[in-house]
């Protein structure tokens, strides 16, 4: 249940999402109906609108730069373009917003001063790691016995009165 941010442009302008993307035949449509190749560019691809946009009625819409409007398409595009899709299903957006806010608040508890807050108690990636790996096992731990759940007998049970 990772969000996936969506697309921006600078002033209001047209995003990507306003562009049709075809990857498989290597191609980028413009609102105004225009297409561009895709071109290999490190490491996704390019699509230049160049002298295209210079007599497009759209231009205003979508771009400030002389030489035209260029759209990236990164490696991962294909998996973007399914998560945001995803996202916007309403079954989708009431389980993030019923998840969210318990995992946000967690978070909010680990990072208050008490636990040490955002600065690390000890040097070194590996004892930050270790260290921080501790303070959640920690937080699980007192969460699970707010909830109620005990050792009895040897297994773990709910002991909610």
């Amino acid at each position: 249940m990772c969000k996936v941010q969506p697309p921006t442009a600078a002033g209001g302008r047209f995003t990507k999402d306003a562009f049709g993307v075809d990857l498989a035949g290597r191609t980028v449509t413009c609102p105004a109906g225009q297409i561009a190749p895709l071109r290999r560019a490190a490491p996704g691809a390019m699509a230049y609108f160049g002298p295209a946009c210079a007599s497009c009625p759209l231009a205003g819409q979508c771009t400030t730069a002389k030489g035209g409007r260029t759209i990236y398409v990164g490696p991962y595009e294909e998996q973007l373009a399914t998560a945001r899709a995803r996202q916007r299903d309403p079954g989708w957006t009431a389980d993030y917003r019923a998840t969210r806010p318990k995992v946000e608040r967690k978070i909010g508890h680990l990072m208050r001063r008490r636990h040490g807050g955002r600065r690390a108690r000890v040097r070194g990636q590996v004892k930050v790691a270790a260290d921080f790996a501790l303070l959640a096992a920690a937080a699980n731990l007192a969460r699970l016995s707010v909830l109620g759940l005990a050792s009895r007998d040897g297994t773990w049970v709910l002991d909610r009165g």
